[in-house]
């Protein structure tokens, strides 16, 4: 069952290369911190700097860490079609649970174009797909209207949404059906989001506190809202604060202070700001944790 808090799993670095046994350690905290599900080489696993083999290599050491405990959803994206559908590929001959695949990005294809390229890797790979729609990266939104096409395809399985518009999922509800998964991209987002009909995040805080992120999606998904909001304000800081510098960054460095893993991170991304490293701190703090 995908729900719940989805953590989109930082990448660790040492001396430039992928730390496999950091990586691997860090899997095993979040799951036994209550973590629902990972999401390796997303946005924030910095894939768009990772070489093919390291990709292949990070989606296999986040299956083998997981060993069926959670669902792993396999970052499988790129604007190249024929490249998302050997990731996707990839990541079922691994055995992950599903692909993430986001929106071609730069080439900003037509409505028609992002359907076409959904089909394909729908009719190549028998793997559930999550849609990614993230406008401000990929710069093309999907529409509802496409969206209830795609779900239309025989291995999507629901979306995750990081367009911030709420309204969309009471539509997409009523045009995708009710056993299609709405997930939000954008952890401010979630308590409202989850209000509305959804059923969780793959989020960037989990992997900082992955213990409180696992306990307020329990609460959306129990309806306790009330409850839920009082969580959604102690992490609301973090929500945002882990954005003041381009992600990972900040969460890398939040995760160094836990001793999880070095800070490194490759360029184009910068390591954080003094400012944004005290600013991490302080919403750690709120958060309730301690180092």
């Amino acid at each position: 069952m995908i729900n719940g808090s989805i953590t989109a799993l930082v990448t660790p670095f040492r001396n430039g290369a992928v730390d496999a046994k950091a990586f691997q350690d860090f899997i095993e905290w979040q799951i036994a911190s209550g973590t629902h599900g990972l999401v390796p080489c997303g946005t924030t696993g910095e894939s768009a700097t990772l070489s093919d083999a390291e990709h292949k290599e990070v989606v296999a050491l986040c299956v083998e860490a997981a060993a069926g405990r959670v669902p792993v959803i396999a970052g499988a994206g790129s604007n190249e079609t024929r490249v998302a559908i050997e990731y996707s590929r990839h990541a079922k001959e691994l055995g992950a649970d599903a692909a993430l695949v986001v929106t071609p990005y730069y080439n900003k294809p037509s409505q028609e174009g992002i359907y076409q390229h959904f089909k394909a890797i729908n009719d190549a790979v028998d793997i559930p797909i999550v849609v990614y729609n993230i406008p401000g990266r990929s710069v093309v939104d999907i529409t509802n209207e496409t969206m209830s096409r795609l779900a239309g395809l025989s291995n999507v399985i629901g979306c995750k949404d990081a367009t911030g518009d709420i309204s969309r999922v009471t539509t997409l509800t009523d045009m995708c059906g009710e056993a299609f998964i709405q997930l939000s991209g954008d952890d401010p987002t979630a308590l409202a989001h989850s209000a509305h009909g959804g059923r969780g995040a793959i989020s960037v805080g989990s992997n900082i506190a992955p213990t409180e992120y696992a306990a307020f999606h329990n609460a959306c998904l129990a309806g306790e809202y009330v409850k839920a909001k009082a969580m959604h304000e102690k992490l609301d800081r973090l929500h945002k604060d882990l954005f003041l510098d381009p992600s990972p960054a900040p969460a890398k460095y939040g995760l160094s202070l836990l001793g999880r893993m070095t800070p490194d991170v490759r360029l184009p991304i910068t390591p954080c700001r003094p400012e944004t490293e005290t600013a991490v701190k302080a919403a750690m703090q709120r958060a309730g944790l301690s180092w």
